[in-house]
């Protein structure tokens, strides 16, 4: 992995217009905090800057093509790390990203030409091994795949992604015996996998239709999961083939609750309603389906049907019309059109229709064997014909294995991708909120409202309980009031609210080394002035997170990276706790102390802290989660649900999550 040193102590360049002007080191350094918290755009406008300062430099296009590849932007991606190879080959990330980047795009070969050229240094890393088997069975290496994976369950006998993509390869090869071996093997390491279940019922499924079995793995993998919609629509399809329409239908309904515009789940359900005859919701459904796919040419025949039942005869027909016009040799679809038009008085057109049906349905062989004359059961043949076009859908590609991408050097999307307990993170100052589901998500701070009242800000200050991520138009407004703030403070007695203003503005854009200086500026100038710890030690707070990111081997003397890590938590908590000094009311504060002293280990100072911040607050539902999560680590369940339950109740939603898989355990 790329060494990127984070270096604390920078001064701020005056200006980042001019390119003899622009302190590269530094304005990569400031690119990479935005990344780190997936700022991907603001990200990329610095590293811009740099590589146009410097374009001869690595490290800057293989951070670009990071934040390309979050943003989905492949074909970016592979451009620049492409770039950075040629710039330097030997950035074994960049060879790495431009795989991700390739496998995506679909070109797996080359995908596996990267991850050669990054195992070549790195022999023994497991993403890399195990992206290059996923490319080589995409490409029908089967045999090559075998090996890989069996070089990487010998390096790693516990990795359950490892048994799981080898299963993959196992049903490619028809081989479902070995595949559900090792997918039993995966669930064995890891009975949280929702992708083994998945692939499980999909193997019982074409082993002979045990739809008893598939169901059961279904329901581990929705309890798993339970906000995947597709998982619910094939659910449903194996509900419904068990004579369990009730439940086939519940699952219908659930999901299109979670997804109201579903297609598929939209015109399985009419299927259903259309066997008990509720045709005006069957409609409804099937209307909608075709807002959104005026193509659907099964949806249009089966509204037909439908329209048909309800005597809309003409409207009827001008669904059939379509199907003809798409399938001119379905019988089917003739014979609909010729009882629709008999039912209309319009008989010679009936008449037509009907000669055509029965000669295209005479064609048409009937169990191995063409209909050979008039006397033949012709309906029947319509019957098995329409057959094809009222079938209950599915979901393919569910247990989908998916590449892996994990820098440590970079947060991110791509390497997020098991779901993880996770304790509410700090509350802040920002200058921006993001609403969440249930509503706004900034607290009460008596000092926020004074100095926001003062209107010597540029911007309104909020404290927020989430992390807002701004619109790139945004970022200019902040960067021009920097400059404001320079001019202002070049010809004017500094004021600490100056400095705390432009701090902030520096901590909108990731720029923690001068929002640092700013801060201590304000506190020389007023050491009693309690938000200005409070900034402070968030901003220690975020640098330590960066850092800690950062493969720092390299750091000050012999120290190791967990006494860097306690010394820079309890700087900040320092911070914190003269704030709560400063102002005792300030339950922002005592819920940040709450989660250093958690990071810390601490868990009974946590809980004392909380338990104030919520004396404070008792509407803070981040306090009630981090508290009931300490309380299940300490063995205490009874305080702990207790606690996530009020937490749920105020609206955070990963508390009903945490509550059912404590349940289940």
């Amino acid at each position: 992995m790329p060494r990127i040193l984070i270096i604390i102590h920078f001064l701020f360049a005056a200006a980042l217009v001019a390119v003899a002007q622009v302190n590269t080191d530094r304005v990569v350094r400031i690119g990479q905090n935005a990344l780190y918290f997936e700022d991907y755009m603001l990200s990329i406008q610095y590293f811009n800057q740099a590589i146009h300062a410097k374009p001869y430099l690595a490290q800057p296009y293989f951070l670009r093509a990071i934040a390309k590849l979050n943003l989905e932007d492949y074909e970016g991606a592979e451009s620049d790390a492409s770039k950075a190879i040629e710039l330097n080959p030997y950035i074994t990330d960049a060879w790495e990203v431009r795989g991700v980047a390739r496998q995506n795009l679909g070109k797996n070969a080359e995908a596996v030409d990267d991850y050669d050229h990054a195992l070549a240094l790195m022999p023994r890393n497991r993403q890399l091994l195990f992206n290059k088997a996923l490319a080589q069975v995409d490409i029908e290496r089967y045999g090559a795949a075998d090996s890989t994976y069996a070089e990487i369950l010998r390096y790693y006998p516990n990795f359950d992604n490892g048994y799981l993509g080898r299963a993959q390869l196992r049903m490619a090869q028809a081989d479902t015996l070995a595949a559900v071996s090792d997918i039993d093997k995966a669930l064995g390491i890891n009975p949280k996998s929702a992708t083994g279940y998945v692939m499980r019922a999909e193997i019982a499924i074409r082993q002979g239709h045990d739809y008893e079995s598939a169901v059961r793995d279904l329901d581990e993998a929705i309890r798993l999961q339970p906000k995947y919609v597709n998982l619910y629509i094939n659910r449903a399809f194996l509900r419904y083939n068990l004579d369990d329409y009730f439940g086939a239908m519940a699952d219908y309904d659930y999901a299109l609750g979670l997804e109201p515009y579903n297609p598929t789940a939209l015109f399985n359900r009419s299927l259903l309603l259309t066997e008990v005859n509720a045709n005006d919701r069957a409609l409804a459904d099937l209307d909608r389906v075709l807002e959104l796919d005026g193509e659907n040419i099964q949806a249009r025949y089966i509204r037909a049907v439908v329209r048909g039942k309800k005597g809309m005869y003409s409207e009827g027909i001008a669904d059939i019309d379509k199907v003809i016009e798409h399938y001119p040799d379905y019988p089917g679809a003739w014979f609909m059109r010729s009882q629709f038009n008999r039912e209309l008085k319009q008989s010679q057109r009936a008449e037509r229709d009907y000669s055509k049906a029965m000669a295209l349905a005479r064609a048409i062989p009937l169990d191995g064997v063409a209909v050979p004359d008039p006397t033949a059961d012709i309906e029947d043949v319509a019957q098995a014909e329409a057959r094809k076009f009222n079938k209950l859908l599915t979901v393919e590609n569910l247990a989908e294995i998916q590449e892996e991408y994990n820098n440590q050097a970079i947060r991110g999307k791509v390497q997020d991708r098991r779901l993880q307990v996770e304790t509410s993170p700090m509350m802040e100052l920002a200058y921006y909120s993001v609403p969440d589901e249930l509503g706004e998500n900034t607290y009460y701070v008596k000092e926020v409202d004074d100095i926001n009242s003062s209107r010597m800000l540029h911007f309104r200050m909020v404290v927020v309980a989430n992390d807002p991520i701004v619109d790139e138009s945004i970022f200019e407004n902040h960067r021009q009031s920097v400059a404001n703030y320079n001019s202002y403070l070049s010809s004017h007695r500094a004021r600490s609210v100056d400095y705390i203003g432009r701090a902030m503005d520096f901590v909108t854009l990731r720029d923690y080394e001068n929002a640092m200086q700013d801060v201590e500026r304000a506190i020389g100038l007023t050491p009693d002035y309690p938000l200005a710890y409070f900034l402070r030690g968030q901003i220690r707070h975020r640098m330590m997170r960066i850092g800690e990111s950062v493969d720092n081997d390299m750091a000050e003397g012999a120290m190791s990276r967990t006494t860097l890590r306690r010394a820079a938590l309890n700087e900040a908590l320092a911070d914190f706790d003269k704030a709560v000094e400063l102002s005792p009311r300030m339950a922002p504060a005592w819920f940040d102390k709450g989660n250093i002293h958690l990071e810390l280990g601490d868990y009974t100072s946590a809980i004392a802290a909380y338990t104030k911040a919520l004396e404070l607050a008792p509407e803070m539902g981040q306090a009630y989660y981090n508290r009931g999560y300490i309380y299940l680590k300490l063995g205490n369940r009874q305080a702990g649900i207790s606690d996530l339950g009020k937490a749920g109740e105020l609206g955070i939603l990963p508390a009903y999550n945490l509550i059912k898989r404590m349940s289940a355990d």
